[in-house]
């Protein structure tokens, strides 16, 4: 690979949209070899772009009706001579049977739009496969990853990405004026030795996703069995009452906050973690762990199903009142204070710990609600980073806050009564306050002066055992400048 190749910038980066120096390419032919679900889609979206489309089809008059009447369907010889620009919208299976067109492929750009079934199903990327097939021909990979749904309906209702990748780099240009006519945001990925890793992007479920999602249904099945045992199988064996009906609605319900609360932390405990290895080697140039570095990058994930599971918590929560056992409950009651002749069970203490229980989990749910909604990419593009670190940063925090509130004040006094300890164990809720708690004392020390200005200081480039020049606002919010060392 070349040096003006690997200085291109990766994914999300590389992105030649606005380029001055690609040039709109409607008007000209583009042809599409192939008659399949993509071939239709493709060509309906070229010819909506304003390009003249050529199909190419082993049987042109059967497949003709299925193409734009806009679209010229021939045999594959006679489209691929009226194009200079070709789609080969054909499996890898089936290249060889292009191999009779070789010598008028000659000179060419082939666009290979293949998918494989099986990640690194093959030891060479079908593009690759493609230019050894024709080395006449100029092989460009691309539109891949983009979906037929999303070439009929448009860029706007799908991914606009379109990655690229090609060892010539006039082909690559040409590809990209025709992606961006079309709607899409060209991306270049370099030479074709990345066209591997572009073909495996479609196949992947979600790999961003799975060690968050792990974690979440491990910490559901630990404090479901947490609460099962505690909830249901303490009276069954301790007062032989059958309460397993709590199972499908209580428990889980009972579980559903733990696992946002927990994982809401776990949001926040990896910058800890990060800005305490700072603080102690005294540089932030020092690379993090593995462990934590991955951490990191699934904050969003995690922060995404924190908030999926306090949202399933709260359907739960207004969905109690409405199951028959509950109904049996209130009869029972109202019939047990008629026989005891109990005319006020007013509790004025467990009514304001019910009214603020449930105030401080709403606003604590709303944040969340912003949270998540502001992870969006689309939403997130439309702030600037100082509007986005102080949502995620400041008002995830507050949002940790609010929820130990909420969390303190559902179990209010109950952590002191002996009687909530079934089998000696510890009411649930005093489990989830362990990390959260440790995140806002952690939060509360890095607040202090001296320990924020030292931080603030690394996080500038200053190094411990090196004298650097540093300028940093005082507390009158004039500017200071000095040396320092090690030492200081």
């Amino acid at each position: 690979m070349s040096g003006g190749d690997m200085a291109k910038p990766l994914l999300g980066h590389g992105s030649t949209e606005g380029d001055p120096s690609i040039t709109p390419a409607a008007g000209r032919t583009i042809g599409v070899l192939g008659s399949g679900d993509f071939a239709r889609s493709l060509a309906i979206r070229l010819v909506c772009s304003g390009f003249k489309v050529v199909v190419g089809s082993r049987n042109p008059k059967r497949k003709a009706g299925l193409f734009p009447s806009a679209a010229e369907v021939t045999f594959q010889a006679e489209a691929v001579k009226k194009t200079d620009v070709i789609f080969v919208a054909v499996f890898r299976e089936h290249y060889s049977t292009l191999c009779d067109l070789a010598d008028v492929l000659a000179g060419k750009i082939l666009v290979d739009v293949s998918n494989n079934t099986e990640i690194n199903h093959h030891k060479e990327s079908n593009a690759e496969y493609l230019a050894s097939l024709f080395p006449a021909c100029t092989v460009v990979k691309g539109f891949n990853v983009v979906s037929a749904w999303t070439l009929q309906s448009g860029a706007r209702d799908g991914n606009k990405q379109v990655l690229i990748c090609s060892n010539n780099q006039e082909a690559k240009r040409t590809v990209a004026e025709i992606a961006q006519v079309m709607g899409f945001t060209p991306v270049d990925m370099g030479c074709m030795v990345s066209a591997c890793e572009i073909e495996n992007i479609p196949l992947r479920l979600l790999p961003a996703w799975k060690i968050p999602t792990f974690l979440a249904l491990g910490l559901f099945l630990c404090f479901f069995t947490y609460n099962l045992v505690r909830q249901v199988i303490h009276p069954y064996i301790r007062e032989q009452k059958n309460k397993f009906y709590k199972i499908p609605v209580e428990v889980v319900n009972t579980t559903l906050p733990c696992v946002a609360y927990v994982m809401l932390s776990l949001v926040y405990l990896p910058g800890v973690l990060a800005a305490c290895s700072q603080l102690y080697y005294g540089t932030k140039y020092r690379r993090f762990p593995d462990w934590l570095d991955q951490w990191l990058q699934h904050r969003k994930q995690i922060g995404l199903l924190s908030f999926f599971c306090a949202a399933l918590h709260a359907v739960y929560s207004l969905c109690l009142p409405m199951r028959r056992s509950h109904r049996y409950q209130l009869i029972e009651m109202a019939v047990k204070q008629a026989v005891e002749k109990k005319m006020n069970i007013w509790v004025e203490e467990e009514v304001w710990r019910m009214e603020i229980y449930i105030s401080v989990g709403i606003i604590a749910l709303g944040l969340l609600s912003l949270l998540a909604i502001t992870s969006l990419p689309s939403i997130a593009n439309s702030l600037n980073w100082r509007e986005f670190s102080f949502i995620q940063s400041t008002l995830g925090f507050i949002a940790l806050v609010i929820s130990t509130l909420h969390t303190l004040t559902y179990g209010w006094s109950r952590a002191f009564d002996e009687n909530q300890y079934k089998f000696y164990l510890p009411p649930t809720y005093t489990l989830t306050l362990l990390v959260p708690c440790t995140v806002i004392l952690a939060k509360v020390i890095f607040s202090l002066p001296c320990v924020w200005q030292r931080l603030l200081r690394i996080r500038r480039g200053w190094e411990k055992g090196r004298y650097v020049k540093f300028i940093l606002p005082s507390t009158t919010g004039e500017y200071s400048s000095g040396e320092t060392s090690s030492n200081v």
